[in-house]
C-alpha cells in the first residue's frame, strides 16, 4: 500500500461518508415530516394524552361592595358619588378526601416509521367535601375531561347519588348544582373508560400550588419500563405484579404545585434508529478499512483503491436497504436482511480478488463486527456508546499487538510495481 493509494482510499471514504449523511438526513426528514401528521391522525383515531384534574367544588357568596361612579350633570359638571351593590364572589371548597383508581393497559400502534404509545384507561374517583356554614345557594361541582380528543365510555358523574346532566361539549366538561345544607357532607363519584396517548397525568387542581388532604391514588399497569415525567411526584409505594406494576400515592396533608404522571414505555422506533445507525456508518467503515489495510501489511492482501470503492458501496447498500425496508418490515427483520445482503456482496466480491478463505474469514469477519454488531448496539439504548467504545478499544489492542513488529518504512517505501496483485498472489500460492 503506497501513500498515493492511501490518499485515494481516503477520498473514497470521504465521498461515501457524504452519501451516508445525505441518506441519514433523508431518513430524519421522512420521520420528522410525517411525525406531526401521523401523531395527529393517531390522536383523532385513538385519543390524546390524558391530564385528569380533580373535580372543582365552589359556591357563590353574596358580598356588598361600594363603587365610585363618575357622572356629568346637565351643566357639564363632573359629579362623583358612591354606589353600593351586591356581587357574588366565587369561593372554592376544598376536598376532604380523594380515592382515585386508574387501570392502564398499553397497546403500541405503528404509523409510518414510528410507534406510538396508546393505552386504555379505566378511571374511578370517589371524593368527599363539606358545604361551608355560610353557604347561601347551590354548590357547583365541575368536572373537566382529561382530553377533548378522546371518547368516554360508561361515563358516570354523581353527587350524593344524583346523576349529573349530560355533557354537550367535551372541552367545557360537565357540572352539577347541588342544594346542600350548611355544614353538610357530600360525596362525588366519577367513572369512565377511555383511551389516550403517550402519558397519563393527574392534577390536584387546575393550576398553581394546592393543598391535598386524605388523598390516595392507586394505579395498576400491564407493563413495566415506565417513567415519571419531570415535575411529577414519585409513588409512595410500588409493588411488581404479574405482567405489570401496582403504584400508589398516599398523602395525608400535602401542599405542592406538582402532579402525578406516568410516561408509558416507548417501543423502538424504526425511523430514529435507522437515522442513528446511518450517521454512525462512517465510523464502521473507518474501522473496516483500517483492518483491511493492516491485513494487507500482515497477510500480503493489498487491495487497489477500486476494490475499496466497491467495498464501500457494499457497506452503503446495508444502510440504503435498511432505510427503505423498515417501511415494510419489522425493524429486526429488515436489519437481518440488510446485513445478509451486505456481507454477501463483500464476501462474493473479495473471493474473486483474494480467495474465498481470506474473503470469508478476514473481510467477512471484520464486516460482521464493525458493521453488523456495531450497528446492532443501537438497539440497546443507554449501552450503545459503551459497546462501541469497548469494540474500538479491543480492535486497537489487536491491531497494535499484530503490527508491533511490522516494518512500516519498508512497506510504504515499496513501489506499486513491485507488489503483486492479490489475485496473482493467490494464484501463485495455489499453483
Amino acid at each position: 500500500m503506497t501513500v498515493r493509494r492511501l490518499f485515494a482510499v481516503a477520498f473514497i471514504f470521504g465521498c461515501t461518508a457524504v452519501a451516508w449523511f445525505a441518506l441519514g438526513a433523508s431518513v430524519v426528514h421522512r420521520t420528522g415530516s410525517s411525525d406531526y401528521a401521523l401523531s395527529q391522525a393517531v390522536t383523532h383515531l385513538w385519543g390524546g394524552a390524558h391530564g385528569q384534574v380533580a373535580p372543582n367544588v365552589s359556591h357563590q357568596l353574596p358580598r356588598q361592595v361600594t363603587e365610585e361612579v363618575i357622572e356629568t350633570d346637565q351643566e357639564g359638571r363632573v359629579i362623583k358619588r358612591q354606589v353600593e351593590k351586591t356581587i357574588r364572589e366565587t369561593i372554592s371548597i376544598p376536598l376532604l378526601s380523594s380515592r382515585v383508581k386508574a387501570d392502564l393497559a398499553l397497546e403500541h400502534r405503528r404509523k409510518g416509521l414510528l410507534w406510538y404509545d396508546t393505552y386504555t384507561v379505566q378511571f374511578h374517583g370517589s371524593y368527599r367535601f363539606q358545604a361551608p356554614e355560610d353557604v347561601t345557594g347551590p354548590v357547583k361541582v365541575a368536572f373537566a375531561f382529561p382530553s377533548s380528543d378522546s371518547v368516554y365510555d360508561d361515563f358516570s358523574f354523581r353527587v350524593n347519588g344524583q346523576e349529573a346532566p349530560p355533557a354537550d361539549q367535551l372541552d367545557r366538561g360537565v357540572w352539577f348544582l347541588a342544594e346542600l345544607e350548611p355544614g353538610a357532607d357530600a360525596d362525588v363519584e366519577i367513572g369512565y373508560t377511555s383511551r389516550g396517548l403517550d402519558t397519563w397525568n393527574y392534577h390536584f387542581a387546575g393550576g398553581g400550588v394546592s393543598t391535598v388532604r386524605d388523598f390516595e391514588l392507586t394505579m395498576t399497569t400491564d407493563f413495566g419500563d415506565f417513567d415519571f415525567p419531570p415535575g411529577t411526584l414519585s409513588p409512595t409505594n410500588k409493588v411488581q405484579r404479574e405482567g405489570g406494576w401496582q403504584l400508589a400515592w398516599r398523602f395525608d396533608n400535602l401542599v405542592s404545585g406538582k402532579y402525578i404522571g406516568v410516561d408509558l414505555p416507548n417501543r423502538l422506533n424504526p425511523g430514529p434508529l435507522t437515522a442513528r445507525i446511518t450517521f454512525f456508518a462512517p465510523v464502521s467503515l473507518l474501522f473496516f478499512v483500517t483492518v483491511l489495510v493492516m491485513l494487507g501489511a500482515l497477510k500480503h492482501m493489498n487491495l487497489h483503491p477500486m476494490h475499496y470503492f466497491f467495498l464501500s458501496a457494499a457497506f452503503f447498500a446495508f444502510h440504503l436497504l435498511l432505510a427503505y425496508l423498515v417501511d415494510h418490515l419489522d425493524i429486526n427483520g429488515a436489519f437481518v436482511l440488510a446485513s445478509v445482503v451486505s456481507i454477501t456482496l463483500v464476501v462474493s466480491y473479495l473471493r474473486l480478488v483474494c480467495g474465498l478463505k481470506r474473503a470469508l474469514f478476514y473481510a467477512g469477519g471484520a464486516q460482521l463486527v464493525f458493521l453488523v454488531l456495531f450497528s446492532y448496539a443501537f438497539f440497546f439504548e443507554g449501552y450503545t456508546g459503551l459497546t462501541v467504545t469497548i469494540g474500538a478499544v479491543l480492535t486497537l489492542f489487536v491491531l497494535m499487538q499484530s503490527t508491533g513488529r511490522v516494518d512500516w518504512e519498508g512497506i510504504f517505501a515499496r513501489g506499486a510495481e513491485t507488489v503483486p496483485s492479490p489475485l496473482e498472489r493467490s494464484a501463485g500460492t495455489t499453483s
